[in-house]
């Protein structure tokens, strides 16, 4: 969960209020040869300027998972790694980092090394209209468009070399999570449904807990990989080629994943849109691959675990200062609560 800025804190921009940098960003003047509107959108960790073909990405001096993001030094690291990272999954889409600096007459400027306040991603945009999430809320994804996707992420996992992670850390992680998951899910302030909530994290601290060697043996084994780490379907373009962008850039032991991990989060995001079927189609042609068929119980721990921790983030909205939208996180947390119950009983049957 993200934390606000603190106040007295020195972020290395001078006296510029993240105010006033929006709002210079949000002008077209602020865009050299651009004549249009632009268009600003706000997330969880930065501000988005879509700017005719290009997408100019600040983020915002806030602390999130492990990273300190009110320094200066610390958003240019960020930003230069966000690069270099999606590079992998999206070539041609990251074009690179610009400062945001101070002309001769001291106002704010873009591509200026003088005065530095701050640092931006520069994407190529992308089509709305094809990303995954869109084209399964219209119901038009073909299924050549899917193996198109898989064939990209087979290649990527098939690419990257094995992490060398003991198999009791791989666990331990898990175990981590469980516990951070259970704090938030059963806390009364929310209107979850107590007995099911319990089921289903029982279930899973049970395999964590007597048979965690079935686990173990995925690190033990070499399949973990440093992924994308956050594979949801708003974050695939089915373009031709298509393209996998927002890789989690801030914490690399949240990028070290089974890939299978990640693929069940992606399934279980298109089957709560309504596309189950793209989950089992990934799911095999990556497997053809990379040569490799996961435990069934391994699976469905895998995609109950991520449904609980999805429904865990989406529950942490509501303990913000201020929520955006706080109507809709307590039906998607029971959304995920209940794709997350059978998935529970395959994991750990009775």
């Amino acid at each position: 969960m993200a934390k606000p800025r603190r106040e007295g804190v020195d972020d290395g921009s001078g006296t510029v209020p993240l105010d006033d940098k929006v709002a210079h960003l949000s002008r077209p003047q602020a865009y050299p040869d651009f004549d249009g509107d632009v268009e600003v959108k706000e997330t969880h960790m930065a501000f988005v300027f879509l700017v005719g073909e290009r997408v100019y990405k600040l983020k915002k001096p806030v602390e999130y998972r492990h990273r300190d993001c009110h320094r200066l030094a610390s958003r240019e690291f960020l930003c230069r790694e966000e690069v270099r990272l999606n590079r992998r999954l999206a070539p041609d889409v990251y074009l690179g980092v610009e400062p945001l600096g101070r002309d001769a007459e001291g106002a704010l400027a873009l591509s200026r090394h003088e005065g530095i306040v701050d640092w931006l991603v520069v994407m190529r945009r992308l089509p709305e209209d094809c990303l995954l999430d869109a084209a399964v809320t219209r119901g038009d994804v073909a299924p050549d468009r899917i193996d198109a996707l898989a064939d990209l992420l087979g290649r990527f996992y098939a690419g990257l070399v094995a992490e060398d992670l003991p198999p009791e850390a791989y666990v331990a992680h898990f175990v981590r999570e469980q516990a951070k998951n259970r704090e938030v899910m059963t806390d009364r302030r929310f209107a979850m449904p107590g007995d099911r909530v319990t089921a289903v994290l029982d279930r899973l601290d049970r395999l964590l807990d007597e048979d965690s060697e079935r686990l173990g043996r995925r690190a033990r084994e070499g399949h973990i990989r440093e992924g994308h780490g956050d594979l949801r379907p708003e974050h695939v373009c089915l373009v031709e080629p298509p393209v996998v962008i927002d890789c989690l850039e801030f914490n690399r032991f949240l990028r070290l994943v089974d890939p299978f991990d990640e693929l069940s989060l992606l399934a279980l995001e298109c089957e709560r849109l309504g596309a189950a079927w793209i989950g089992e189609r990934l799911r095999r042609r990556v497997g053809r691959r990379l040569g490799d068929s996961p435990d069934p119980r391994v699976l469905a721990f895998y995609r109950a675990y991520r449904a609980c921790l999805r429904a865990r983030l989406a529950l942490s909205h509501l303990l913000e200062p201020d929520p955006r939208d706080p109507e809709t996180w307590e039906p998607l947390a029971r959304d995920y609560l209940a794709l997350a119950e059978p998935a529970a009983r395959r994991a750990m049957p009775d």
